[in-house]
């Protein structure tokens, strides 16, 4: 699919797709859920020997086949022995960056820390600096070729960060570039500002300086170019403090933007609490949990977020997604993808992940990547389950045993079709 903008899928497009002998169609909801949480996750509600019929960009009608009458379409396409599920919903991705940091991954196998990377100037600065150094078009071309790649694995909704710009220029490049992504490509692309990633080497000893740049000169002018859906922060030792955090996501709320935090990865300095306060959409990590941190997160309306293949990696604790979901709260996965600690967008190895090593059943992991992933992004009205009236973004795997079989055969490439938008890709 490289070089397939917006435009060349839209001249291709098929104005009704029916599709039969569906060995099992899974993740149907018909009554709004927009999230899923507690035991609920462990549900999966499917039709075995089902059919689904799309027109347009939409999901109109599904069901048994016994109930299939007679219906026309420009195209039939036959699913006996294939698993129908919605597409991949990615709510934290980093992948608009330049450059790799294969080195840093060198270190780590001969025994350095992510800290002590990130202090002999790796990790995250090591990235801005690549990428102050790359123009716009090349970082647009290296950012589409990743694009088109997630894509063919299944992801049909995506987030995408700035936060490897750290100069006001730098951070504005990278939304450009993820503005012009959803621009030209068909699926949903939400842009998250970053800015407060790392402190760049110049604001070492003046760390107010640095906030004042972020919520006096880049926010106003990311708000008023429209480049942002919502802010984020690297609240953790060393980087962001929680009194930092509420500024920004205080300063972003003036402008109409919510809060997706990183928390948690590492250390726990109550920035959970902090976001939970100030109604944040999601908090992203959670390798490290205490039980009030689980608490503060009962009854509000953000969402848990969990990255595996960020703590496969990089070989941290990998989030206690159980003790999340025996509390009773929802769950979404994500890649984390970028190119320090997650230099993967598989969508289908963070769910292997989850099952393998976090030991969630294969319905939890689909649930959380799917619906949850569309929470996470503020989609769910019209991504993340087989729903009539939300958009036809849909996996068609190989002849499969079971979805099980999708977390199961972890290394093989299981999926044989993806539609975004009612169109085969």
């Amino acid at each position: 699919m490289k070089g397939c903008p917006r435009a060349a899928f839209l001249i291709t497009m098929i104005m009704k797709t029916l599709f039969t002998n569906i060995k099992e169609l899974i993740q149907i909801r018909e009554n709004g859920e927009e999230k899923i949480s507690g035991a609920d996750m462990k549900i999966l509600p499917s039709i075995k020997n089902a059919f689904l019929l799309v027109e347009d960009e939409v999901i109109v009608d599904y069901g048994a086949m016994a109930d299939l009458g007679i219906l026309e379409a420009d195209h039939v396409e036959d699913c006996t022995g294939k698993i129908v599920l919605p597409a991949w919903c990615d709510s934290h991705t980093h992948l608009v960056y330049a450059g790799n940091r294969e080195q840093e991954f060198v270190d780590r196998i001969n025994g350095l820390s992510y800290e002590e990377i990130a202090n002999r100037g790796g990790g995250i600065l090591n990235s801005a600096k690549k990428l102050q150094e790359t123009s716009e078009e090349d970082l647009y071309q290296q950012s589409k070729e990743r694009l088109e790649a997630v894509m063919q694995m299944g992801t049909g909704a995506i987030e995408i960060k700035s936060g490897y710009g750290l100069t006001t220029e730098a951070e504005l490049k990278m939304l450009r570039v993820i503005k012009r992504l959803n621009e030209e490509f068909p699926l949903p692309i939400k842009a998250t500002f970053l800015g407060a990633h790392a402190f760049p080497p110049e604001y070492k000893e003046d760390q107010e300086a640095y906030i004042d740049v972020i919520i006096n000169e880049m926010l106003p002018k990311v708000a008023s170019e429209g480049l942002a859906d919502f802010v984020d922060a690297f609240c953790e030792t060393g980087y962001f403090s929680v009194a930092q955090t509420e500024g920004i996501m205080e300063a972003a709320q003036k402008y109409g933007l919510p809060s997706k935090i990183h928390v948690n990865q590492f250390t726990v300095i109550d920035g959970i609490e902090a976001c939970v306060k100030h109604n944040a959409l999601s908090v992203d990590h959670l390798e490290v949990l205490e039980d009030k941190d689980i608490e503060v997160l009962k009854n509000s309306s953000t969402m848990p977020v969990a990255l595996p293949t960020c703590s496969y990696f990089i070989s941290i604790p990998y989030t206690p997604t159980r003790k999340l979901m025996d509390a009773g709260l929802p769950l979404a996965l994500a890649t984390d993808y970028n190119p320090g600690t997650t230099p993967s967008g598989n969508m289908n190895f963070v769910v292997a992940t989850a099952c393998i090593k976090m030991k969630m059943t294969p319905e939890e992991a689909i649930n959380a990547a799917t619906l949850n992933g569309a929470y996470a992004m503020d989609l769910a009205k019209d991504y993340g389950s087989i729903t009539k009236g939300k958009k036809a973004n849909i996996l068609v795997t190989k002849e499969i045993p079971s979805y099980y079989y999708l977390p199961y055969a972890f290394g093989d490439h299981l999926l044989e079709k993806v539609m975004i938008h009612g169109t085969f890709i």
